[in-house]
């Protein structure tokens, strides 16, 4: 695996050379703002600069590389009004993580910490396969 490149199922990635999909999905999640990139398209389709503006400090470089992995990966497309929007994948995945933030939920509280905000319902169904 070169740097440059996204991890992919199948391939050895950072701390593991199993080719396993889950270490490969682990280490793109891990990646500096891609849970962040993935979220805020959740929620809405959005323009590189609105991106930009939401995720806060990221640079427009890292943005543009983040961006161009997931679309390397079928998580993200560009759409013909040039917004970017997560694909039927990368909602799938987005979904997926659903049950990881409800775990997160129960361990904080477990140990007398805050928990999360609910998920807002209008983001669930925004994420759901189309019909």
């Amino acid at each position: 695996m070169s740097p440059s490149s996204p991890p992919q199922p199948g391939r050895p990635v950072r701390g593991s050379e199993s080719g396993r999909p889950i270490m490969a999905a682990f280490d793109l999640l891990g990646r500096r703002w891609v849970l962040q990139i993935v979220g805020e398209l959740g929620a809405a389709d959005l323009g590189f600069n609105e991106l930009q503006r939401r995720i806060g400090r990221i640079s427009s470089s890292v943005l543009a590389t983040r961006l161009r992995e997931l679309s390397e990966l079928s998580l993200v497309e560009v759409g013909d009004d040039g917004t970017y929007l997560l694909t039927e994948l990368g909602r799938s995945l987005l979904l997926s993580l659903h049950g990881l933030f409800e775990w997160s939920d129960h361990w904080a509280a477990s140990r007398g910490q805050v928990v999360n905000e609910p998920l807002d319902p209008a983001l669930v169904n925004r994420l759901q396969p189309e019909a």
